[in-house]
């Protein structure tokens, strides 16, 4: 199921709207009862909500023809989705069933994106057939490896009223021992310097930002929280555009020549790094615990 970030990264990815607009979107969505409260930092749900899900997946008018495979058939209750013990104060995003008549736009999407979610969970399992190809040329070993979907499972739920691109790398069907003749190619490549980021790699950055520290004990209590959280995440890089610390360009996001004299003018390395909110977390977790 989706928590509040991890909407933000998809839509990024699929629709290009800012964590910003997502969170509008979101927001705009649960007041008007379509879906459960948005600010949310788990993928979730609580066994309660188990007895509810045939009347949820009713609710979803748009999507009758794929609730219709569910029809007739004991929802699964996967771990991955049901886990009191991962439910802190509210529970993933999911769609409430009630009817979503009036909706359009960019509001339909981050719908159709929470829905199809949450349909999906309760799919068969997709099957696949993994082909790993061990060769041998002379002395140097080669490897090659591929996959086929044998019964598509959940994946229909998100080819259903789209056109969707297969980009799973097929291999041929090899039998085990089989030899012949090949002949080979070369190809000169350079290495790339690391990507900018994009509002949707920059929202797992910051989810993910204690990865980067050496101090395991620091790296402990970011773990939880990371910079910022999922509802004041979205808020943060916005201020950075509003000051006019970073810019757009196309899906990227870069520095401008104010925010890197900014960092320069920093000296004290901690003050520029996920070290310091992990210092935060740390002092916040001893007061809560009375030391």
């Amino acid at each position: 199921m989706f928590d509040l970030t991890s909407l933000q990264v998809e839509a990024n990815k699929k629709f290009a709207y800012s964590a910003e607009q997502t969170l509008n979107l979101i927001q705009g969505l649960y007041e008007k009862k379509l879906v459960t409260y948005p600010r949310v930092d788990t993928v979730f749900l609580p066994n309660d909500i188990y007895p509810k899900v045939p009347k949820i997946l009713t609710g979803l008018v748009q999507y009758q023809p794929l609730v219709e495979a569910l029809k007739g058939k004991k929802i699964k209750k996967s771990k991955k989705v049901f886990n009191d013990n991962k439910v802190t104060d509210h529970h993933a995003i999911i769609p409430t069933g009630v009817h979503a008549g009036n909706i359009v736009g960019a509001e339909k999407d981050i719908y159709d994106l929470i829905v199809r979610r949450f349909i999906a969970a309760f799919y068969p399992e997709c099957k696949i057939s993994n082909t790993t190809v061990s060769a041998k040329v002379d002395k140097i070993k080669f490897k090659a490896t591929g996959k086929q979907i044998l019964d598509k499972g959940w994946r229909v739920v998100f080819e259903f009223g789209k056109t969707l691109k297969d980009d799973e790398a097929v291999l041929p069907h090899f039998d085990k021992g089989e030899k012949g003749p090949h002949e080979p190619t070369l190809e000169e490549k350079m290495t790339r310097p690391p990507k900018y980021f994009t509002e949707a790699s920059l929202l797992r950055a910051m989810e993910t930002a204690g990865k980067q520290l050496d101090d395991d004990e620091l790296k402990g209590f970011l773990k939880e929280n990371g910079i910022g959280r999922p509802s004041t995440r979205a808020n943060i890089i916005e201020t950075l555009f509003r000051r006019k610390y970073i810019e757009r360009k196309k899906k990227n996001i870069l520095a401008t020549p104010t925010g890197v004299a900014l960092i320069k003018r920093i000296t004290n390395p901690t003050l520029k790094s996920a070290k310091l909110t992990g210092q935060w977390e740390r002092k916040l977790r001893d007061i809560e615990s009375g030391n």
